[in-house]
């Protein structure tokens, strides 16, 4: 390697890691979500099916997505994220996690572990209290984002509500994706 060679890729590295620095002030900067106070762990148990969500790698061409939540013996949540590649009659696919609740003082700030090789934040932001039928989560980089209920259509008011709600905790709108669902 000649030295001028050498000299660029450390330049480079360097403003990788200033870029990178940057990045992470700005995500350390935004305002943290207003979290649910309440979360009752076994009333948010059972099916809830994608309405919406940004788009991601490990979902982006997935429809008919639904999210099953049951409790495993040792207190945590299993978590089985379903389906279909491309079309509601594509190819069946799932992901197995595991969720638990770090803090009991924080019931809506949850940690989700898949593959057993990273956990990332679930973060339930809005939540029909009196019945559990529909819910927001997200996480504190504004990155993530899911609309969740438990049937496959919802009517065009909640929707609005939903998305107003999503608007006032700092979420654009422009990245949202409305998810083609079925009946399982």
């Amino acid at each position: 390697m000649t030295k001028a060679f050498g000299r660029r890729l450390v330049t480079a590295c360097l403003m990788i890691g200033i870029a990178g620095g940057t990045m992470n002030l700005v995500a350390q900067t935004k305002e943290p979500l207003k979290l649910v106070p309440v979360l009752d762990a076994e009333r948010y148990l059972g099916r809830w099916y994608e309405i919406a969500r940004y788009q991601h790698r490990f979902e982006k061409k997935l429809v008919g997505v639904t999210a099953e939540y049951a409790l495993r013996p040792d207190g945590r949540i299993s978590v089985v994220n379903s389906g279909f590649k491309g079309a509601l009659d594509g190819k069946y696919t799932e992901a197995r996690a595991v969720a638990w609740i770090p803090d009991p003082a924080v019931p809506a700030a949850l940690k989700v572990r898949f593959f057993h090789l990273f956990a990332g934040d679930y973060m339930v932001f809005g939540l029909d209290a009196v019945n559990y039928q529909w819910a927001l989560v997200g996480d504190n980089s504004g990155k993530y984002l899911w609309f969740l209920a438990r049937t496959p259509e919802i009517s065009d008011e909640l929707y609005g509500q939903m998305k107003e709600a999503a608007v006032a905790q700092g979420y654009s709108l422009a990245g949202l994706y409305k998810v083609p669902q079925k009946a399982r």
